[in-house]
C-alpha cells in the first residue's frame, strides 16, 4: 500500500467515528464565517447550547464541581459542537467518544458517592493537540509514516489532568512536522479558520484555535516553539499562554526536532479568557509536574507574583512599552489599529505606556533559526522516510488537493470565490495563487475577472539596502532558509552566541528602569503576534513577532483586541522596506480579504514570570474590555 493509501485509510477511520446522527449538509462555498453554524444545526438542544456558550471559565468549573451540570452532559454538549467544527473547518484528528463519556461517567460517579470533586478540573472536556501521547492511541503528528504508532503511555500532562478530575476528548490538526505557521498534512488535510475559511487558523496548533473558535472545547492545550499557540488564538480571537521553557510539563510529547535543547517547544494552554489560562496553569503547577517530568523545574506557583507583587502590586500603576516594528516586516494597518487602541485602554486605566526601543533583532532572528535548521532538515527527511510521502514545502493549496477538495470552486471557499476582489492585479499573492502548478487556466480567468484596476500607490517601491549594512538587513529569511548541517562545534557557538544576546536583552530591558516613571523597568512589552490579521492558505510567511520571544524564552499571553474593518485599516502607501519580505507583505496586504478577521497582540514578560504575565494580561484585557463597553 503506498503512503496515499494509508493516509486516505486513516481518513476514513477517522470519518467512521462520528455518529452518522452528528453528521451535517456541506454548507456553500459562500458561507466563509460558519461561527453561528452550531446554533442553527438543531444537533444541539438548548441546555447544551448554554453550556457550550459559556465563556465565564470559572463558572462551568463551579458548575461541573457542585453538580448542576454533570460531566457526561457537558462533555457530550462539547462533542456535538467539537463534530460540528470538524466538519465546517478539518480541526480534528482523534476522536473517541464512548471512552471519553465512560471516563466522564466515572468522574460524575465520584462526585455522586463522595461529594467531592475529584479535583480542580473536576469533569472538564479538554482539547489536545496531536503530540500529547495518550495511552493505546496513536499519535501521527501530521507524518504518514508514524500512523500506526501507538503510544504505551500517557503523556506527563495527560495523567496530571486525569488526577485533576479532566476529560480528555479530542485531538487536534497540526502541520506536518510541526514547523509551519499554518495547518495542513497529507493524512487529515488542511484546516479552515471559521471566521473565514479561506484564511488561514494558523498554526502549528491551528486545530486547536479552529476547534475552540466554535466554542468545540472549553479549553485546549498546544505546543509553541516558535509562536505555535500565539499565532493560531491570535488569528482565531482567542487567548494563550506562551511559558518558559520547563515550567509546564514537556514529558511524553511527540515532537520533531526531539533532542534539539537549546530553544525547546513548550507546551501551553489557549482559551477564551486569560481566567481559563490562570486557573489551567495552576491546576497543572500545584500538581507537581516535576514529579513526573525531570525536566520541568520545581517552581510551584507563587501568589505574590500573581498579585503582581513585583510590579507594584495588585492596584498599582504599571508601565508597558509597545514594540511597534519587529525590524523584519512592518505591521499591516489593523496590527497597527490593534497597538494603538491598546495604548489608549491602558492609557485611560492610569498606565504608563512608552515605545520599546529593539535591540539586535536581526542578530536573534539570524541565531534562532540558524539553531532550527542545525541539523539541515534530516529529521524531517528521516520522519518521511519510511511511508515515501513527499516533505512538504509549502502551505500553498496543490493542484491535487485543489481537485480532490474542490478547493478553488467547491466546498472549501478561497479565491476564486471572490474573497480577493478587491486586491490588484500582479500582486505576490496573486503571483503565487496563480501558479500554473497550482491551478488551471479555468481558475486563473475566473480569478483575474474579479480583479479591478490596481489602486495609485501601486508604483514601483524599494527596501532602504543602506537602512542596515549586513547580509540579515536584505531579507533575513534569506540569511537563514538554507542552513546547512552544523557540526557540534558549530551549534555549540551559536549556543554561546545566543546567551550573550539573551544577556544583552536582559541589560537592554533593565536600563528602562530610568525612563518608567514608576522605579522599575518596563513592566512588560505588547507586540504583534503577527504582522498581519489571519491571511489566506498559504501567506503567513513571518513568524519572528514571536519565535523573537522563543529566543530570548520569555513568557508571553496573546490575547483578542479587535477585528479588521476595511474602512479603517486602508493600505497606506510604502516606498521603503526593511527587506523584500516586508514588501511582499505590503504588496498583498489588503483589507477587503481580512474583513471582520480577529486581530491579536501578545503580552511580554520575563522568563518564568508565568503568574505575573497572566495577572497583567488581564489587566491588559480588563482596560480594553471597559473601552468596549
Amino acid at each position: 500500500m503506498g503512503w496515499q493509501e494509508t493516509a486516505k485509510s486513516r481518513r476514513e477511520k477517522q470519518l467512521a467515528s462520528i455518529p452518522k446522527g452528528w453528521l451535517l449538509p456541506d454548507p456553500p462555498p459562500s458561507d466563509h464565517n460558519v461561527l453561528g453554524v452550531p446554533a442553527t444545526s438543531e444537533l444541539l438542544t438548548p441546555r447544551e447550547l448554554e453550556i457550550t456558550d459559556t465563556t465565564d471559565f470559572e463558572a462551568l468549573i463551579s458548575n461541573l464541581a457542585n453538580g448542576l451540570w454533570t460531566s457526561v452532559e457537558v462533555v457530550t454538549a462539547f462533542y456535538k459542537r467539537a463534530i460540528i467544527a470538524h466538519q465546517l473547518t478539518n480541526c480534528l484528528t482523534e476522536i473517541f467518544i464512548d471512552e471519553a463519556l465512560q471516563r466522564a461517567a466515572q468522574v460524575d460517579a465520584h462526585l455522586a458517592t463522595t461529594g467531592k470533586p475529584i479535583g480542580p478540573l473536576h469533569g472538564l472536556p479538554i482539547s489536545l493537540k496531536d503530540q500529547f501521547c495518550m495511552k493505546g492511541r496513536e499519535t501521527v503528528m501530521g507524518y504518514v509514516s508514524w500512523i500506526g504508532k501507538v503510544a504505551d503511555r500517557d503523556a506527563a500532562l495527560v495523567e496530571i489532568l486525569y488526577e485533576a478530575g479532566a476529560v480528555p476528548f479530542v485531538r487536534t490538526n497540526v502541520p506536518q512536522s510541526l514547523w509551519w505557521g499554518e495547518t495542513f498534512n497529507t493524512v487529515f488535510g488542511r484546516t479552515l479558520n471559521p471566521y473565514n475559511r479561506a484564511l488561514t487558523p494558523g498554526g502549528s496548533s491551528g486545530g486547536e484555535g479552529a476547534l475552540l473558535a466554535m466554542r468545540g472545547s472549553p479549553i485546549g492545550v498546544g505546543t509553541d516553539i516558535g509562536g505555535s499557540v500565539r499565532i493560531p488564538t491570535s488569528f482565531c480571537g482567542l487567548y494563550s499562554l506562551r511559558p518558559s521553557m520547563h515550567r509546564l510539563p514537556y514529558g511524553g510529547l511527540m515532537n520533531s526536532g526531539m533532542g534539539q535543547e537549546s530553544i525547546h517547544s513548550v507546551m501551553g494552554p489557549m482559551a477564551p479568557s486569560v481566567a481559563a489560562l490562570r486557573i489551567f496553569t495552576k491546576a497543572v503547577i500545584d500538581a507537581k509536574p516535576w514529579e513526573k517530568d525531570p525536566t520541568c523545574l520545581r517552581i510551584p506557583w507563587d501568589p505574590k507574583q500573581s498579585a503582581l507583587g513585583e510590579h507594584g502590586g495588585p492596584v498599582g500603576r504599571l508601565c508597558f512599552a509597545i514594540m511597534w516594528d519587529s525590524g523584519v516586516v512592518l505591521p499591516t494597518p489593523p496590527v497597527k489599529r490593534a497597538m494603538e487602541i491598546t495604548k489608549k485602554a491602558l492609557e485611560a486605566a492610569g498606565h504608563t505606556v512608552i515605545d520599546w526601543v529593539n535591540h539586535k533583532h536581526i542578530e536573534i532572528h539570524i541565531n534562532t533559526h540558524q539553531i532550527f535548521g542545525a541539523d539541515g532538515g534530516e529529521d524531517f527527511a528521516k520522519a518521511c522516510e519510511p511511508s515515501g510521502e513527499p516533505l512538504i514545502d509549502t502551505m500553498l493549496p496543490s493542484a491535487t488537493e485543489a481537485e480532490e477538495f474542490n478547493y478553488l470552486f467547491g466546498k472549501i471557499p478561497t479565491v476564486a470565490d471572490g474573497l480577493l476582489k478587491s486586491a490588484p492585479v500582479n500582486t505576490p499573492m496573486e503571483r503565487h495563487v496563480l501558479d500554473p502548478r497550482n491551478v488551471t487556466e479555468e481558475a486563473i480567468s475566473e480569478l483575474k475577472r474579479h480583479y479591478p484596476q490596481p489602486p495609485d500607490d501601486n508604483a514601483p517601491v524599494t527596501y532602504d539596502p543602506t537602512a542596515k549594512q549586513d547580509e540579515a538587513a536584505l531579507g533575513p529569511l534569506a540569511a537563514t532558509a538554507d542552513v546547512p548541517p552544523k557540526s557540534a562545534f558549530e551549534l555549540w557557538q551559536l549556543h554561546a552566541e545566543r546567551r550573550t544576546l539573551q544577556k544583552e536583552y536582559l541589560d537592554h530591558w533593565n536600563a528602562t528602569k530610568g525612563v518608567t516613571g514608576t522605579g522599575r523597568p518596563v513592566d512588560a512589552i505588547i507586540s504583534p503576534v503577527a504582522a498581519y490579521p489571519a491571511p489566506p492558505h498559504g501567506y503567513n510567511s513571518d513568524a519572528f513577532y514571536t519565535s523573537l520571544w522563543n529566543g530570548l524564552d520569555y513568557t508571553a499571553c496573546s490575547f483578542p483586541v479587535t477585528t479588521v474593518d476595511p474602512e479603517l485599516d486602508v493600505r497606506i502607501p510604502r516606498h521603503q522596506f526593511h527587506n523584500h519580505e516586508d514588501e511582499e507583505v505590503y504588496r498583498w496586504y489588503d483589507p477587503h480579504i481580512f474583513a471582520d478577521a480577529p486581530v491579536g497582540l501578545q503580552l511580554v514578560g520575563r522568563t518564568h514570570e508565568e503568574e505575573a504575565v497572566l495577572a497583567m494580561a488581564e489587566v491588559v484585557d480588563a482596560a480594553l474590555m471597559r473601552r468596549t463597553t
